[in-house]
């Protein structure tokens, strides 16, 4: 890789900041300065080998960050009208040059809590996602009217939403009380959760999201809060 390329991208400095840094000599190779913007670097340079005013720059890791979402917050990179789960984000937990490359894997509605799963690995977040790989998705939701006990064997047969030319995927319907119930499904379609208890006559209240392609939101975690993926949740499906 170019040294501006590397400089820019492991710093979180622009292309032309980057460029500067090299021109004005503020950046060694094997500390020894170099004002060469095109010196292609080794990979064992861009790993600690390259300092820019003499802190050592790094090759950015992916990430994967699991939050825990709360109402009010839209899952998108920015908005107008509303905060982002980003501005949750402390730009001190991650490498400067991953700003502006993290994108959530699944999102949430404004009004649903819950699980959001972050990366800025685009392979990973389209195995998490990607209707054909028939990931599992588990809400916990709350309903304005009690939930009769025939909705379970609707779920699972598959319900016409307003709008779609398909019935819905095979669904599990687990009740957990007069007006609570478990649900997982296995596609991502818009508002879906509400839109099936639509169907049966029902209407969400509450909705809440547990897990993700089988990774399980952190019990620990309070709203607001994330934490990093582990290798077995990054791996593990």
């Amino acid at each position: 890789m170019r040294l501006d390329k590397f400089v820019a991208a492991s710093s979180g400095l622009s292309r032309k900041q980057a460029t500067l840094e090299v021109r004005r000599g503020n950046v060694q190779i094997d500390g020894v300065r170099c004002k060469r913007t095109a010196t292609q670097l080794s990979d064992a340079q861009q790993n600690g080998g390259v300092t820019l005013n003499s802190a050592a720059l790094f090759t950015a890791k992916p990430l994967y960050l699991m939050l825990h979402k709360p109402k009010g917050y839209v899952c998108a990179n920015t908005d107008a009208d509303h905060p982002t789960v980003f501005d949750l984000l402390n730009e001190r937990d991650f490498h400067p040059s991953l700003q502006g490359q993290l994108q959530v894997a699944g999102r949430l509605d404004i009004d649903t809590t819950g699980l959001v799963l972050i990366t800025s690995d685009g392979n990973w977040n389209h195995a998490v996602t990607s209707p054909n790989k028939k990931r599992g998705k588990c809400y916990q939701v709350t309903t304005a009217n009690p939930i009769a006990d025939d909705a379970i064997a609707l779920f699972e047969q598959g319900l016409d939403l307003r709008g779609d030319s398909k019935p819905t995927k095979p669904a599990k319907l687990t009740i957990t009380g007069s007006h609570c119930a478990e649900l997982e499904i296995t596609e991502g379609r818009y508002h879906q959760v509400k839109r099936m208890f639509a169907a049966i006559g029902n209407k969400v209240v509450e909705l809440h999201r547990a897990s993700v392609a089988g990774i399980t939101l952190d019990d620990s975690l309070g709203l607001c809060e994330y934490r990093i993926l582990t290798p077995e949740e990054v791996n593990g499906f």
